[in-house]
């Protein structure tokens, strides 16, 4: 079997990625465990676990010697905190990425996926493609527009076949422990909570499931592409209210609605063009909102 690293293998797209590939590839976890524990990522498929840092290039070239391919997931991920912390969200999100994309280099890696956003996108006419002119409207989507840029630079220079994930809005299992709008929503609704709102809530997502994020990195794995960028999501946009009657609809619970002021720095309307992953990749969404919601849901009532 071939390895493949998983930085933030721990974490909520790690612990399904992990999951999805143990038996096509042995897998190394790199994570700093914030949350979750080994034990739990051993049982998922994981054989072999390095705990650190990315901003340390040692332990980077640690974990990245024998292996044969990268999936970078690991990163600073919410947008108001990069508003708050940019220059905490710069060192990990592109420091953490340069030392990962260097070591590749130095060990002769085959594949590199970077697991990037919509947000290096910005507000902008959605469906969103990928030939918009990026224009992020948060540190945290700059940080994952340099993260592409970088991935193209080491392709162009050094030949590396780096392939970036533009991922739209993840939900799924094993996200107890991630700030996202489905989680929050999901346990407030499992708990008889109100929900707040950000704003009038017909902002948009597209939001797709854990299971077909995995699906896409073993595609961008398998396939024989290098240097490119692609939108991964549903193609189907959803508002937050439309959320919330989904997700009522899913738990059988009734939600209250707290509207509170609209917060600086995430975008208004987004959803993907996904017809460049399908030709080349061969991706397609499995999983539509409903059906998602409810492994979602059946998840969480068995183990959050």
């Amino acid at each position: 079997m071939k390895t493949v690293l998983v930085t933030g293998g721990a974490g909520f797209i790690g612990r399904n990625l992990v999951k999805a590939l143990s038996d096509k590839y042995e897998i190394r976890v790199l994570d700093l465990f914030p949350y979750g524990n080994e034990d739990e990522v051993i049982e998922l498929g994981a054989s072999e676990i390095i705990k650190g840092d990315i901003r340390d290039d040692r332990v980077v070239d640690k974990a990245v010697q024998g292996c044969d391919s990268i999936v970078h997931l690991a990163a600073d991920t919410e947008v108001v905190k990069s508003v708050e912390e940019p220059r905490y969200n710069f060192e990990v999100n592109v420091g953490g990425t340069i030392n990962l994309l260097d070591s590749a280099v130095k060990n002769n890696i085959g594949k590199f996926i970077f697991a990037s956003s919509n947000a290096a996108v910005g507000e902008q006419e959605p469906p969103i493609h990928e030939g918009m002119v990026p224009k992020p409207i948060s540190p945290y989507g700059a940080s994952k527009l340099a993260g592409e840029s970088y991935c193209s630079a080491f392709h162009g220079s050094y030949e590396l076949k780096t392939v970036s994930l533009r991922f739209s809005n993840v939900y799924g299992k094993y996200s107890e422990y991630k700030p996202s709008v489905v989680t929050i929503f999901m346990k407030n609704a499992m708990e008889g909570k109100n929900v707040v709102v950000y704003g009038d809530g017909k902002q948009t997502r597209d939001y797709i499931y854990a299971g077909d994020i995995c699906k896409a990195i073993e595609l961008s794995l398998e396939k024989e592409v290098g240097g490119e960028i692609f939108q991964i999501g549903t193609g189907v946009e959803d508002s937050v209210l439309q959320l919330v009657e989904k997700i009522k609809a899913v738990t059988g619970k009734s939600i209250e609605i707290d509207f509170q002021p609209e917060r600086k720095g995430e975008i208004l309307r987004n959803f993907s063009k996904v017809d460049k992953a399908k030709e080349m990749l061969g991706f397609e969404a499995s999983y539509d909102l409903e059906k998602g919601l409810e492994e979602t849901f059946s998840w969480f009532k068995e183990n959050a």
